[in-house]
């Protein structure tokens, strides 16, 4: 029987494998019980059920007891090994091209890498494309290696090798090294959470959608309870060491008050809650406010067999976890509170103060306070949590640039989620979600604490301050900072307030903040809450600690034209409502280089243009916005005299030739 050349290209690299004496498996044999229950349980390739089969299979490991599977699959013909979409990515999701994943190399490995990846026990998988075409009957080859990690979310990284002798034995320990330092680019970072938030946004909006139909659903239960329903789903059906998963079909519809779905879920919940180490109180008080949701006839008992909470079971754990389950560091509850907020009012939101800080925004406030892996961040009005998980993001990336051992990593980051962050917030429902929100981060023993921060008195050694206050309070929200900052000995604060605090309203906070601390920088924001909040906001950021010079150099920035264009469409989702039309993620670094001093990317913003003063104020505290010191009717230079005549008679003398060249025209 004559081979195809799938079967010859497959071949070549078997043979290639074996001279460099590279154990491989093939398409039915086993490597061991994990995988071959991963790729059980994944949907094949064409979809649904069935088995998948990687054509090679390799299985590296060294003497550190690290593990890495090696997923292989080959292809025979022209422009075969990989297949992106429109935006230059590569298709291989679930939710992707079908023909994608079968018909080409890499996009069939990588669909079998990610199904080992959704089974749990390995952390990060090598794939593999291999191709191969026949010309003048000569076979020519092509080969593409690609690392995921659940460390890296789970983006493909490129690894430099043209062929197979990178997996021998001899060279693991240098493998595992290069690996280790396979980091994402900060673009790549910021497309994959852009694209993971629009589907996370979308898929919540579905599913609220359905909510919203369902008549009974839509009367009975606040707006509270359906934040609670959603973050219990989302802790239920999120994975947990040591334990399996909870899978749709345990959900059994039974119709009795010991063994229903909703009792179901919330076992589930004390064991997702025990597995993160919650501390008991915070455990008690979420299983407290979640028990009467769960525990609600109208929607854990069987109507036709199947309970309504199987039915958004179904939806979370399809459409929601997979996206959960990469380590980007979301603000999830952020995320469904703005997307459930579209609909109804949120209980306690009488003052636009439940408003949720953009991430964009508070990624960009963490750089500006110099967060790093050292630093003890706070927020006295937390809200969701955005900024403190913001903040852990950046201090976890401050760790993987900085300490080079796995070991030390892990407990550095361990030791940041524990005791240098520390949040307060009120608003008991809100709190909730906060809390909720640090333990699916990865904390549950965080600093989280549910009270009025002007009766704080602990001794946080705070040196970072973040904060977007309730603008009813006092000082538009400027009694929180000064309160917060009266406790700080060192560090900077960066406050998203509303601008006109600076200009009196803030009074007599913003006086007093003065006398023990220094304003660096104001900052005058694009519409960034429209559709949520008409309010028009700044960023101020404090030195803290260093009373102000009358004669420092404030910069102060108009950041009204941020790159990104905002639409105000209820239903849509914030990430399609918000679309970067003009370079929005540089024109954000080069905000970030103006006032931490760096060298700049672009030049969209500065001193000539008259985007960027840098101009005294006084120690009264009211003249603190980019508008008070803007420079208008500037008297004219005699250079602009000069520049003046010579634009016009260049004009006049253009207008005079035009004139001739007419009448010569005309003559003929």
């Amino acid at each position: 029987m004559v081979k195809s050349v799938e079967e010859k290209v497959e071949d070549y690299f078997k043979n290639q494998l074996s001279q460099n004496n590279i154990k491989y498996f093939c398409k039915t044999e086993t490597i061991n019980i994990a995988i071959d229950n991963a790729l059980k349980q994944a949907q094949s390739k064409s979809g649904g059920s069935g088995n998948n089969y990687p054509d090679i299979k390799v299985f590296l490991n060294g003497a550190n007891n690290r593990a890495i599977p090696v997923m292989i699959e080959a292809k025979g013909g022209k422009n075969k090994l990989i297949k992106n979409d429109a935006h230059g990515k590569i298709e291989y999701s679930s939710s992707g091209s079908r023909t994608a994943i079968t018909n080409f190399a890499v996009n069939g490995a990588l669909h079998y890498a990610n199904a080992i990846l959704d089974e749990g026990t390995y952390q990060e998988v090598i794939a593999i494309g291999l191709n191969g075409y026949e010309e003048n009957d000569i076979l020519k080859t092509e080969i593409a290696v690609f690392y995921i990690s659940e460390e890296n979310s789970r983006f493909p990284i490129t690894l430099p090798f043209d062929d197979l002798s990178f997996l021998k034995t001899k060279n693991f320990d240098k493998l595992c090294d290069d690996l280790d330092h396979c980091t994402l680019t900060e673009a790549e970072k910021e497309e994959l959470k852009k694209d993971k938030r629009i589907q996370l946004e979308k898929k919540i909006k579905q599913i609220h959608q359905d909510i919203y139909e369902d008549t009974e659903i839509k009367t009975k239960l606040s707006t509270n309870e359906k934040l609670y329903l959603f973050s219990g789903l989302i802790m239920a059906a999120l994975p947990i060491e040591g334990s399996s998963d909870l899978k749709v079909e345990d959900l059994k519809g039974n119709n009795n008050d010991i063994t229903h779905d909703g009792k179901i879920i919330l076992d589930r919940i004390k064991v997702f809650l025990a597995s993160k180490s919650s501390p008991q109180d915070k455990s008690e008080m979420i299983l407290g406010l979640l028990s009467p949701i769960f525990n609600n006839k109208l929607i854990c008992m069987p109507i036709n067999g199947l309970s309504k909470l199987r039915n958004f079971y179904n939806e979370i754990y399809e459409d929601i976890i997979p996206i959960l389950k990469l380590r980007l560091h979301v603000d999830f509850t952020g995320i469904i509170l703005n997307s459930l907020s579209d609909w109804l009012k949120i209980d306690n939101d009488k003052y636009n103060d439940v408003v949720l800080t953009p991430r964009y925004v508070t990624s960009l406030m963490v750089k500006l306070d110099r967060t790093n892996k050292d630093s003890f961040v706070w927020d006295t009005a937390m809200g969701s949590g955005g900024f403190l998980i913001a903040a852990m993001e950046q201090m976890v990336e401050d760790v993987k640039k900085k300490i080079l051992t796995q070991e030390e990593r892990e407990k550095k980051i361990k030791q940041i989620k524990t005791n240098q962050l520390l949040g307060i917030e009120v608003l008991g429902n809100i709190f909730v979600l906060a809390v909720i929100n640090m333990i699916l981060t990865g904390d549950g023993s965080a600093n989280i604490i549910n009270g009025d921060s002007f009766h704080y008195h602990g001794n946080f050694p705070a040196n970072v301050f973040l904060l977007n206050p309730p603008y009813s309070a006092e000082g538009k929200g400027f009694n929180f900072v000064e309160r917060a900052l009266s406790k700080m000995t060192k560090g900077y604060a960066c406050v998203l307030i509303q601008e006109n605090a600076g200009s009196g309203n803030g009074l007599p906070y913003t006086k007093e903040i003065l006398q023990n601390n220094s304003l660096l920088a104001s900052i005058h924001m694009a519409d960034i809450f429209k559709g949520k909040a008409s309010v028009q906001t700044a960023i101020y950021l404090f030195e803290v600690n260093k009373q102000h010079d009358k004669d420092s150099l404030v910069t102060f920035i108009d950041f009204s034209n941020d790159g990104y264009l905002r639409q105000n469409r209820r239903k849509s989702t914030e990430s399609v409502n918000l679309q970067d039309v003009d370079n929005a993620v540089l024109r954000y670094k080069e905000i970030e280089a103006i006032i931490l001093g760096k060298k700049k990317e672009t030049n969209y913003y500065n001193e000539n243009n008259g985007l960027v003063i840098r101009d005294t104020i006084s120690l009264e505290g009211n003249d603190w916005t980019y508008n008070q010191h803007k420079k208008i009717g500037i008297i004219p230079t005699e250079e602009d005299f000069k520049t003046t005549i010579k634009d016009f008679l260049s004009w006049k003398v253009s207008q005079i030739i035009q004139s001739e060249d007419s009448l010569s025209l005309g003559k003929k």
